[in-house]
């Protein structure tokens, strides 16, 4: 069985099927996720917090992304599977580079995702023109929690909402194939997912956007402390995990998740 390609993915977007995405960290779990009908896995960097039981994404390490990938990779036969790039791990041409080759030659990944707007397309380019897949991440950066002083909302302004409209067109012109929307308003969300051809992929942005992405212990209800407002306990709905995972997919494909309560 093959794994499922951007191809594939593009053509998601284009026949408007969405894409229901997941992170995962080791094997046992990406079984349960690919036999439910995930389409995509992320090893997101989330895995600090969730799993090392860090403050926030920013200890997390190359090797660390790269441990729990391998795990990911083998546990999966059909999924697409994204590795985050951590913190501090692209700062440069030459570290982006090496790392993405890392992350998918010894992690086993189809495709980077990095955080950050127009800045980020000489990045991009770079990594693209090598045969490298990125996905963009814009609105909430996690990496970058401590500059905009902490987990908010993006795009909420004119100036600011038209900055990430512009972004998101600037990084696939260096040739991102997908994007990562976070905490953004619905209705900007929507005008992102419309105005580009690659697959946008929502977290707290609504219910417009190309496919969701959940952090799997969010969904759950395993992460310790307040669950984010864009999540819901689909554990709680089901009571098996495994139910809670094919309940999200259905609910994701047939457009019921996420709900206006979810949205900003």
């Amino acid at each position: 069985m093959s794994r499922l390609n951007l191809t594939r993915l593009r053509q998601m977007k284009a026949e408007q099927n969405k894409i229901a995405m997941l992170t995962a960290y080791d094997a046992s779990f990406s079984h349960v996720l690919e036999q439910a009908g995930i389409d995509v896995i992320l090893i997101g960097d989330s895995l600090g917090m969730v799993i090392q039981g860090q403050e926030s994404t920013l200890p997390v390490t190359v090797d660390d992304i790269i441990y729990h990938c391998r795990n990911v990779v083998r546990g999966s036969n059909a999924v697409f599977v994204i590795a985050d790039m951590p913190f501090m791990s692209y700062a440069n041409a030459e570290q982006a580079v090496s790392n993405a080759a890392r992350l998918m030659a010894e992690g086993g990944a189809q495709m980077v995702k990095l955080e950050g707007g127009a800045v980020m397309a000489s990045t991009v380019e770079l990594l693209t023109a090598r045969g490298i897949p990125v996905c963009a991440h814009l609105g909430l950066l996690p990496q970058s929690v401590h500059r905009v002083g902490g987990y908010r909302v993006q795009g909420r302004d004119a100036e600011t909402a038209e900055q990430l409209v512009q972004d998101a067109i600037a990084l696939q012109k260096a040739g991102a194939d997908m994007v990562v929307l976070e905490c953004v308003p619905a209705a900007l969300a929507a005008k992102v997912t419309n105005t580009l051809t690659i697959p946008v992929i929502g977290i707290g942005a609504g219910s417009e956007c190309d496919g969701q992405v959940l952090v799997l212990y969010d969904m759950i209800g395993l992460t310790p402390g307040k669950r984010p407002r864009f999540s819901h306990d689909f554990l709680a709905d089901t009571g098996a995990i495994q139910s809670a995972i094919a309940k999200y997919v259905v609910d994701v494909k047939a457009g019921q998740f996420p709900t206006i309560e979810h949205q900003y």
